[in-house]
């Protein structure tokens, strides 16, 4: 069954509210409320592990759980960002590396995830990954991606001068330009997932902090405590539509699993299956008595 949701507008607008809601819950706790970036990051770290297990245990999509992943990699990743680039302490400490080079950091962290990814021969396709091993290697570069946004964002922000509102602007123009060329060019589709993916945590911690910043500084003055109420309200009310529409138009199951590099099928948990006799074997049983589990050439069914 399916676990990974199609890449639709809804999508993306969940995902910028949940990454949003990372920001500003964060900085509540790691800020506002004085905990400290470690406790912070222990403390979403924890919430993290759990739901992930939850996640990777589960056999088909739930919209709630796959979101408050989303939501945990973007809390983990915003407190990693901010003990990186400013170190211990609760505020804007001068502690850590920067802005700048905590996102090249992170950028060469992403980089490497992307080249085991591309090592294991699982899928790049994120709608139609169909391992536990491909399933995992999605996580980790969702969780290295909200961090490097975090960092970008905030360099965005600080160090260019642009203050938060213009670093919104400035991004939300970069993803229209990467809706037109999803639509206008030749360009993969996965490339440009990605890219838009990670664009979206600074958009995101840019937006939460024009919501949650000082008027003088730039922001709406929202404070972060109502900030994250009205995100978190906002946040629930699109996973329940969410849900509502799969319940009356469920998923389409996944085709069979195959290795990206070589071809050969795969089992559920991304181990190759090398004997050509039993790896057909193997997809047969797999498909018994279901004459439409593994349907490869028909159209998606979108949820949102």
């Amino acid at each position: 069954m399916r676990k990974l949701p199609h890449v639709t507008l809804l999508f993306w607008i969940l995902k910028i509210v949940a990454v949003t809601l990372g920001e500003t819950a964060g900085d509540l706790l790691g800020i506002t409320f004085k905990i400290g970036y470690v406790t912070t990051a222990l403390i979403f770290l924890l919430f993290f592990l759990a739901v992930l297990v939850a996640q990777v245990k589960a056999r088909r999509f739930h919209p709630a759980l796959f979101w408050t992943v989303v939501l945990g990699t973007s809390m983990v990743g915003t407190e990693i960002s901010d003990f990186l680039n400013r170190g211990f302490g609760h505020g804007s400490e001068p502690d850590g590396v920067g802005y700048a080079t905590g996102a090249a950091i992170l950028t060469t962290v992403l980089g490497v995830v992307f080249l085991v990814w591309w090592r294991t021969g699982q899928t790049y396709d994120v709608e139609n990954i169909t391992s536990r091993r491909g399933e995992i290697l999605y996580w980790i570069a969702i969780l290295a991606s909200n961090t490097l946004g975090t960092s970008s964002g905030d360099w965005l922000s600080d160090d260019t001068g642009l203050g938060f509102r213009n670093a919104f602007l400035v991004i939300a123009v970069i993803m229209v330009m990467i809706v037109a060329a999803h639509y206008l060019t030749t360009i993969n589709g996965m490339v440009l997932f990605w890219l838009a993916f990670i664009l979206t945590r600074p958009l995101g911690a840019a937006g939460g902090d024009a919501l949650t910043k000082p008027v003088d500084e730039g922001g709406l003055g929202w404070g972060t405590l109502w900030g994250s109420v009205a995100l978190a309200a906002l946040l629930v009310a699109l996973i329940v539509y969410q849900a509502v529409r799969i319940r009356r138009r469920p998923l389409e199951p996944l085709p069979y699993p195959h290795n990206r590099r070589t071809g050969e099928p795969q089992q559920p948990n991304g181990a190759v299956v090398t004997h050509t006799a039993r790896a057909t074997e193997f997809a047969n049983n797999a498909g018994a008595g279901d004459p439409t589990r593994f349907r490869f050439n028909e159209p998606a069914e979108q949820e949102g």
